[in-house]
């Protein structure tokens, strides 16, 4: 297992390393310049700020500059505040995102499976149809429609959820909701689909013919099976999540990360841009890592397999 770990911490690297450089380079490639609005520029001015930043020299010199600051973990100064670095937009941003994030993850954890389990023991009943109608809503229904449905019909009529700010609980349930539904839908539909598979396996009937009670063959044998494919796929739907929570923060008025990416790509802030990207592509890979971490530890047969390679 340790081999295997440190293949996948290697391939993390160049995974990154690969990430820094394509965005690096295809940000610079496309026309314009981050101070190009800033109305009638003296000249000296703008060749100022070219060389502040370090735009005057060549791209190269300037890649391998970035990745020297990057590996002290220096995202760099920001090309449009005046007193805040890309370092601290994300300290002050990132928690409330990942707040969010997580309220609305671990609603997708607990209704999901639920949903998609009731739906595979109850198949083509009404616990089945029911589950299914909410997991296609959720999937087709992007969830900034969903979060502009919550504040037309609900936070208008009920008087104790606000429709936007931050700073109580009360602030992040509608958001929280509107964010998890995709996901809670998807696992629903991941969990129905594996469960069903899982129930026909002969060591299912084998449960059930030693006298185990039902609830026992579902719990023990049937839902710990049927999950390996959620935790699969945990690390693709957490970033999802992250990322999907830019335009909800717009919509709600949520004071976090997804402002100031939004912000950096209007106004062309190279410095922004690079590090909120670099730094969810960070958290991404890490979160990739943990889910093949976990999903070794819980079934012993790809322990096994992952270590014989």
């Amino acid at each position: 297992m340790k081999k295997y770990l440190l293949k996948r911490f290697f391939m993390s690297i160049i995974t990154l390393w690969a990430i820094v450089t394509i965005t690096f380079f295809l940000m610079h490639s496309v026309p314009g310049n981050p101070f190009a609005k800033e109305g009638k520029m003296p000249p000296t001015v703008y060749q100022n700020l070219q060389r502040k930043y370090g735009l005057d020299k060549p791209k190269s010199e300037q890649y391998v500059i970035y990745l020297k600051n990057l590996l002290r973990g220096d995202f760099g100064d920001s090309m449009k505040s005046r007193v805040e670095t890309v370092n601290d937009m994300i300290e002050r941003g990132f928690p409330i995102s990942a707040y969010l994030g997580v309220e609305a993850l671990l609603i997708a954890l607990v209704f999901g499976p639920v949903l998609g389990a009731l739906a595979a023991l109850f198949q083509n009943k009404v616990p089945d149809y029911i589950s299914m109608i909410i997991a296609i809503i959720g999937i087709s229904v992007p969830s900034f429609i969903m979060g502009t449905v919550f504040i037309q019909f609900i936070a208008k009529n009920v008087s104790w959820i606000p429709i936007g700010g931050w700073g109580e609980f009360r602030h992040t349930i509608l958001p929280a909701i509107a964010l998890s539904l995709m996901p809670l839908a998807y696992i629903a539909r991941l969990m129905r689909s594996s469960m069903l598979e899982v129930l026909g396996q002969d060591y299912i009937k084998t449960a059930k013919s030693k006298g185990l009670s039902k609830s026992t063959v579902i719990l023990k044998h049937a839902v710990r099976n049927a999950i390996l494919p959620i935790v699969s796929v945990l690390g693709t739907l957490i970033s999802n999540l992250l990322v999907g929570s830019f335009v909800i923060e717009k919509i709600f008025g949520i004071p976090g990360l997804g402002a100031f990416f939004v912000n950096s790509i209007v106004s062309r802030d190279y410095t922004l841009i690079m590090g909120t990207t670099i730094f969810y592509s960070i958290i991404l890979i890490i979160m990739l890592l943990l889910v093949d971490i976990s999903y070794v530890l819980i079934d012993p047969r790809i322990r096994l397999t992952k270590e014989g390679r």
